[in-house]
């Protein structure tokens, strides 16, 4: 059989692909290839057959310089000079201007069309056109039945479209686009792309309020939240922009949202249940202006009101969608790429090892080094009673005004857990039973089934999901450790990793029986109470501790077989493990921490805040220091009659008083100088 040779792969241009939505376009664009998918490619190397893979774009963009992207792009511009640029999109079959995201695109997407359609003689062969545009050209739309309330926009009427104040430059540029592609479209076609507001892969728009909910903070609302917001996964417009390129359709308008109808409020509620404490605040719109992250542009989106229904997407491509039903219904799987994209995986670690090794105290600098949730079962118990302890006070309060019993339990159980149990009265019974159990198990030594199911829970909320945690002291044994890990890992199995509990790192520390004993005598009194660590107690801990470590069946077999390898420290100092080598070995294992740290644009912002502090400083001492100056000379100036008077009439006469008074030398100086001021006083009879 003759080889075929693949064709050529169709050279695309492409705008600013080191930005969120055209970085995302790019990277989509580059996985193309002719000769069956990239997934085939194991099944290639089991059967022995290779298929010519050869890209299906080659890609060409300007960039900022204001990012790194993940495309593999054939030739980057910075920063190009208008000939230069019209050189380069010449050369282009595909020409893609995306002005979603930076409103400064908008002029140089205008002079682009022109520029092309203007040298449509010179064409080697068909040029394509395509704006990625935004759904704000439509936001001050009307309905065409204004007594439907269902009643959804579509691609077919575009015509009708209003656009919102600041995106009046996005819709004389849609018109242009629209209008230079009728001229020869067999040679020079253009295509709008109204995209609704994008998510996934990290986020962009709505990163301010995934990371506020990440952080653990209660996600703001701006203005009521009930607009109801077109939006599409980023994925999917890219999706929507290569059908177009390799099939285009004969409508030259299309809408690119989603099938969700979801309010902006549902939508941050989705995310703040998945992702944080799961409650949002309302606040007026207009402070959403004051968030730094956001531009003007971002902020006049998130008002749009919109039902939109994307028709021609659906009837003339066949699309893989990724979130086809919207954000709401596919949140868990965009948090989790919101997490892997972000690099904010949670770090799971356990610090095992006998009693008064130093275990809470290495587990604290780790805990601060790596912003982790530091995690022990004296803590999780207490916090479990309290929570327990509170809402049995509600329910009586609620008992004593008269609330009905199934209303009551109802906002309880809305407000400690996601999904209410049908069974609310005897949810509360059964947590009436854990208080108790609980509460009985403080004075024991022993882990209870209970304690256990309490820790686990911890382990599995959103705050040890996000950020991660660090267990201390637990497990003590492998039953332990099965009930503890084995269990949460079956239900997290095929699900995201952010769900898994199982640690990732597990530090054994481990010293002397002497030298542990000897540490032991040497802490203060009250400290030896408060970790039970008088003599008869921790010995018994210490021989217990040995005994379970000397078994077949111990923690360390347990992690083992769970493919996770312990780390083992040797403890024989009782220098500050915060600066030691071992703590520096333990920093090393971990890695760099998994958490948010200043971007280039925070440092540059923080070092500008602190310059603009110290000028400030500056200025207030300046102004100090004049002022300090002014109140001197007008005293000099107050105080200058007073001195002219003295000077004239007051001190010639007490001169000579003083001389006559040394010269008669007086038993009393005082009396005979007052004596001789009074006989001379000056003739208007005032001193």
């Amino acid at each position: 059989m003759a080889h075929q040779v693949p064709p050529s792969p169709r050279r695309v241009f492409l705008n600013l692909i080191d930005s969120f939505s055209s970085g995302n376009i790019a990277e989509y664009l580059c996985e193309g290839v002719t000769g069956g998918p990239a997934e085939d490619e194991a099944e290639e190397e089991e059967s022995g057959s290779h298929l010519d893979r050869t890209a299906v774009f080659q890609l060409v963009g300007t960039v900022s310089g204001s990012r790194q992207h993940q495309a593999r792009v054939h030739e980057e511009y910075r920063n190009p000079d208008r000939d230069h640029l019209l050189s380069s999109l010449m050369t282009c079959d595909v020409v893609i201007y995306n002005v979603t995201q930076h409103a400064d695109q908008v002029e140089e997407a205008t002079w682009a069309v022109k520029a092309l359609h203007d040298r449509i003689n010179q064409f080697s062969g068909a040029k394509l056109f395509i704006l990625v545009s935004t759904v704000m050209t439509w936001a001050c739309s009307k309905a065409l039945d204004p007594d439907d309330p269902e009643f959804h926009f579509t691609d077919d009427i575009f015509w009708s479209r209003k656009s919102h104040p600041s995106f009046i430059q996005h819709m004389t540029l849609e018109k242009m686009v629209v209008k230079l592609g009728k001229t020869d479209r067999a040679l020079f076609s253009t295509y709008v792309v109204a995209s609704g507001l994008q998510y996934g892969r990290g986020e962009q728009l709505f990163h301010h309020f995934f990371k506020e909910s990440w952080l653990g903070r209660e996600i703001s609302v701006f203005g009521e939240g009930k607009n109801i917001v077109p939006t599409i996964h980023i994925r999917d417009l890219a999706s929507v922009v290569q059908n177009l390129i390799q099939c285009p359709p004969k409508p030259y308008y299309l809408l690119a949202v989603d099938s969700s109808s979801n309010t902006l409020e549902e939508m941050m509620k989705a995310v703040a249940t998945e992702l944080g404490p799961g409650r949002i605040q309302k606040r007026p719109f207009a402070e959403a202006f004051l968030i730094r992250d956001m531009s003007v542009m971002e902020v006049e989106s998130m008002q749009v009101d919109l039902r939109m229904e994307a028709v021609y997407v659906r009837q003339l491509f066949s699309m893989c969608w990724v979130c086809e039903s919207g954000l709401v219904k596919n949140v868990e799987l965009v948090v989790e790429e919101y997490r892997q994209t972000r690099g904010l995986l949670p770090l799971r670690v356990c610090v095992l090892g006998p009693p008064a090794v130093g275990k809470t105290f290495m587990s604290q600098q780790i805990c601060e080094r790596y912003k982790l949730h530091h995690v022990t079962l004296k803590d999780v118990v207490s916090e479990a009673i309290a929570q327990l302890v509170s809402r049995r006070r509600r329910v009586t309060r609620y008992e004593a005004a008269g609330v009905p019993l199934k209303t009551h339990l109802f906002v309880l159980q809305e407000e400690t857990v996601k999904n209410p149990d049908p069974d609310a009265e005897d949810s509360v019974g059964k947590a009436q039973e854990l208080l108790g159990v609980l509460k009985d198990g403080e004075d024991h030594e022993a882990v209870s089934e209970e304690q256990l199911k309490v820790l686990q829970d911890k382990l599995r909320s959103n705050p040890c999901r996000n950020q991660g945690f660090l267990l201390d002291g637990l497990p003590d044994t492998s039953e332990q450790a099965k009930d503890l890990f084995c269990a949460a890992e079956e239900e997290a199995d095929g699900a995201s990793p952010s769900r898994r509990v199982m640690p990732e790192f597990v530090l054994f520390l481990d010293a002397s029986d002497s030298f542990l004993t000897d540490r032991v005598m040497e802490l203060p009194e009250w400290l030896v109470q408060e970790q039970q660590y008088e003599p008869e107690c921790f010995l018994r801990r210490l021989a217990a501790y040995r005994e379970a470590a000397a078994g077949d069946d111990t923690v360390t077999s347990f992690f083992t077989d769970m493919n996770v390898s312990p780390v083992f420290l040797e403890i024989c100092s009782n220098e500050d493990p915060g600066c030691s080598p071992l703590m520096q070995k333990v920093f090393d294992t971990l890695g760099p921490p998994r958490t948010y740290s200043p971007s280039s644009q925070e440092e540059q912002r923080e070092e500008e805040e602190a310059r603009s502090r110290a000028a400030r400083w500056e200025e207030w001492a300046r102004r100090l220091e004049e002022a300090r100056q002014q109140e001197e000379q007008q005293l000099e100036e107050l105080a200058e009659p007073m001195r002219s008077y003295l000077m004239e009439h007051v001190m010639p006469t007490l001169t000579r008083g003083l001389m006559e008074c040394c010269r008669t030398q007086p038993a009393d100086p005082v009396d005979f100088l007052a004596e001789f001021l009074f006989k001379n006083n000056p003739s208007d009879g005032s001193l």
